[in-house]
């Protein structure tokens, strides 16, 4: 076994330049001198599991009966010989070796609890997803719901990282007030609560996000005036960059020089969506801040390699993203569908109808792939980013033309530091909790102490 002997780097290297912090990617030279490079790595990959929570509103095609019969989310077969080809899931086949699904879990903290709550389930759910706990029926201020899971790992695991969580979303969350059936905005907005009556807010635009990564700029005139000048973050820290790169050997150099590009990639990127949504010419999206761009497919895409490269050098841990909004009549074109996406999620119970909806569900689905890729291309220590990350991916309403909360959609992606078996499907018994499963995934990557979550009535085997 071969020793690593170069100088130690700290872990939390940073480059700095005028309203710019640059965190570094895992680099060899950040092992400890004289270390045996496997034990290094693995005992510091221990408290290091990526944690991402990924919201789809409006439920699944598979969740109404006649989509359950047809297997339009979840394949027929459980175990691990099972058929992805007709399922919503099936452009996660090339991944099914970190892919684990769980189906038919109930989400009952998202039903309706009193008369007057009935008819609201659009405009309570997403505060039930990560929190799995029922919210107050309020449209003032004093709302309540529970701590979600992604705050909870972020408590324990994100406070040695320079952001402890990041929230992320699609949709617009500019609302105050109440939205409908007594149901304050925030619980429709916002999937993140650090205390039962804290949520966090949600970033939709990739700008704001990647300024947030990289401090880039000190002010809104310094960083106006950057973009501006079409400018790069990494202008600020030229010199630094030259500086450790004659430090680092050449495997460190080559992982420095991606990593840096990688940054450089998605400023431009970022750069040419506000320059497109800035020549007057009518958007898709009025109204919608200049960073974001107007096709779902790139908004998300943009979303993801943030995160990646987030987790690449380690600024945080944790992150939410929420892909819908409750009630949105959003039209996806990529999808073959050319229905909104609330209005397709109301099929009627008509087949063709259903299938279209499945239609959507299976595009939603096809953009994971997409940060799959991205993680498993990325190094970390011994093994990847993607072997390193949990990854759920789930709905906390059922049947959305009924608006129930029964067979909620539910997987999970990545490895999870060896937590995750992979390649299988589960289905739960009849009234199952998705806090089950989410209390399971906890324990496995360090919360063990925990032994309630929600409305769990116990751990879920993910044998």
């Amino acid at each position: 076994m071969a020793f690593i002997t170069q100088r130690h780097l700290p872990r939390r290297t940073v480059l700095r330049g005028l309203g710019a912090t640059l965190s570094l990617p895992f680099l060899d030279a950040m092992v400890p001198a004289r270390s045996l490079w496997s034990s290094t790595a693995k005992a510091a990959a221990l408290d290091r599991t990526r944690l991402v929570c990924i919201e789809m509103v409006h439920g699944a095609a598979g969740s109404s009966e006649w989509g359950a019969e047809q297997h339009l989310w979840s394949p027929a077969e459980t175990g691990h010989a099972f058929d992805l080809t007709p399922s919503a899931l099936s452009p996660l086949e090339p991944h099914r070796k970190y892919l684990t699904i769980v189906s038919d879990t109930d989400v009952r903290p998202a039903e309706a609890v009193t008369p007057m709550e009935i008819g609201g389930d659009h405009f309570r759910s997403s505060a039930v997803f990560l929190t799995q706990t029922h919210p107050k029926q309020t449209e003032s201020s004093d709302v309540r719901a529970g701590t979600s899971l992604d705050q909870i790992y972020a408590k324990r695991f994100g406070q040695d990282t320079p952001i402890p969580s990041m929230q992320l979303c699609i949709e617009n969350v500019d609302q105050a007030g109440g939205c409908a059936y007594g149901y304050s905005c925030v619980y429709t907005d916002m999937i993140s609560w650090v205390s039962p009556t804290e949520p966090l807010p949600m970033i939709r635009d990739p700008r704001m996000a990647f300024d947030q990564l990289f401090g880039a700029g000190g002010s809104t005139a310094e960083r106006a005036s950057r973009r501006r000048a079409t400018s790069s973050v990494l202008d600020y820290v030229t010199a630094q960059v030259a500086e450790l790169n004659g430090r680092l050997d050449a495997s460190d150099r080559l992982r420095m020089d991606r990593y840096l590009e990688d940054v450089r990639e998605i400023e431009r990127r970022i750069q040419k969506v506000e320059a497109r949504n800035a020549t007057g010419e009518a958007r898709a999206l009025p109204g919608a801040p200049a960073g974001v761009p107007d096709s779902f497919d790139e908004h998300v895409k943009l979303m993801f390699d943030l995160q990646a490269l987030a987790f690449q050098a380690d600024i945080t841990r944790v992150f939410s993203f929420k892909t819908g909004r409750d009630a949105s009549s959003r039209v996806y074109p990529e999808s073959g569908v050319t229905k909104g996406f609330h209005p397709a999620s109301h099929h009627g119970g008509k087949p063709n109808n259903i299938t279209e909806f499945g239609q959507i569900n299976r595009y939603h689905a096809s953009l994971l792939p997409y940060f799959l890729d991205k993680l498993q291309s990325l190094p970390d220590g011994d093994a990847t980013l993607l072997d390193r990350s949990l990854i759920i991916y789930g709905s906390p309403m059922g049947d959305g033309n009924v608006h129930n909360h029964k067979r909620c959609p539910l997987v999970l992606l990545g490895g999870a530091n060896g937590q995750l078996p992979g390649n299988v499907h589960l289905r739960a018994e009849a009234g199952t909790p998705m806090a089950n499963v989410m209390l399971t995934v906890m324990n496995k990557i360090g919360l063990t102490e925990m032994e309630q979550f929600g409305d769990s009535t116990g751990t879920f085997s993910l044998a």
